[in-house]
């Protein structure tokens, strides 16, 4: 079985897979797996460009866990998007050292559920899992996860909204 973890940077993929990785799980981290896919470097952005359509096409299927902010392109079996509330998240990535511009990106893509979004686009969401991380351990996190993937947590999505915390340039 292939499981997905994906979310907005920040929201805590990293840590989780690791904390999973450390409990016996083989994990793929997409980043180790994308180089050869990358179009552009826009480093005013801080954003690399992949061909997600090459990349996915060529993807090798793998029993595991893959983690990373595409992983809800591949063909999954199972997907985990992992949420932050908006001000959280702003709070974790400020000491990335990306822009302004880039942190309020992904803080308002956070906001508006576009990670989530995408992934019910691809895949039945009976297959998905939404986990807020913004007040669980790492620990916790991988908990429910493992009870996911057992099939002893069922999916759930949908119920967490953060339009309040969109600037709406009021």
């Amino acid at each position: 079985m292939m499981v997905g973890i994906t979310g907005t940077p920040g929201t805590g993929k990293t840590s989780v897979a690791a904390e999973l990785e450390r409990r016996g799980h083989r994990v793929v981290r997409l980043t180790d797996t994308v180089r050869p896919y990358i179009l552009e470097e826009d480093r005013c952005r801080q954003t690399l460009v992949v061909d997600v359509d090459r990349w996915v096409a060529e993807f090798e299927p793998l029993d595991g866990i893959v983690e990373g902010h595409l992983a809800h392109y591949l063909p999954c079996d199972r997907v985990v998007v992992l949420r932050c509330r908006p001000d959280v998240l702003r709070q974790r990535l400020s000491p990335r050292n990306y822009s302004q511009e880039k942190v309020a990106e992904n803080v308002e893509a956070e906001a508006l559920d576009v990670i989530l979004i995408e992934t019910l686009e691809g895949h039945p969401g009976e297959h998905v899992l939404e986990l807020d991380t913004t007040s669980l351990s790492t620990g916790e996190c991988a908990d429910l996860i493992e009870q996911f993937i057992r099939g002893e947590l069922p999916s759930s999505y949908g119920s967490i909204d953060w339009t309040d915390y969109l600037d709406l340039g009021a």
